[in-house]
């Protein structure tokens, strides 16, 4: 004999009230599909990053060396230049873009380093992209870094397929240095390596 079972009375799902942390969420998302917003929460959260994290620093066994060679570069300007790297000069190698939040958020310490270290250090920065619009973002930041257009291909051991990449190269051509993404330039451990660096 078959049993039937009564039906059990229809219960309405409750529909539980939104949290303020859900709101924030969906606002969050929202702003992030925004190209207008999507760059500066970008750059806010790289800086953040930048706060907490210095590059590191290969160890001797580990660094690697590159043949020295004359970088063919243009400044913004369009005068052609050669830096020599590996020569007996230190050299901080960065590639980065205007686009880049990561680049965008490191820069104000890779600033910072070239307002001490200058004189003594080959700062360049090197971009891929139309001079004119590098130009408008230097000058509306307040920087004075010196930005170069590349004008031939670097050695294997100095290519990157990542923004931002940046290198420091001491005066015999040892990587000392090779960060991808966002990192406090002006640290403390990075202003003693090359205060070492330069004893050299």
């Amino acid at each position: 004999m078959k049993v039937i079972t009564p039906l059990q009375p229809f219960t309405p799902m409750k529909i539980r009230k939104p949290k303020i942390s859900d709101v924030i969420f969906v606002v969050f998302i929202a702003l992030l599909l925004i190209p207008q917003t999507r760059t500066p929460i970008q750059v806010a959260v790289n800086k953040l990053k930048v706060a907490v994290w210095s590059p590191s620093i290969s160890d001797t066994e580990d660094q690697e060396q590159v043949a020295p060679f004359d970088y063919a570069v243009q400044e913004l300007n369009g005068t052609p230049k050669r830096i020599a790297i590996g020569q007996g000069k230190v050299t901080f190698l960065s590639y980065w873009a205007t686009w880049c939040p990561p680049c965008i958020a490191e820069l104000p310490g890779i600033q910072e380093l070239y307002t001490d270290y200058g004189d003594r250090i080959d700062f360049v920065l090197v971009t891929q992209e139309e001079t004119e619009k590098v130009q408008r973002f230097i000058t509306k930041k307040g920087y004075d870094l010196p930005v170069y257009i590349p004008q031939m291909q670097v050695p294997e051991l100095l290519q990157s397929n990542s923004l931002p990449t940046n290198y420091i190269i001491d005066e015999k051509g040892n990587i000392i240095i090779k960060e991808t993404g966002a990192a406090d330039w002006n640290s403390a451990k990075v202003r003693t390596l090359l205060d070492g660096l330069l004893l050299n």
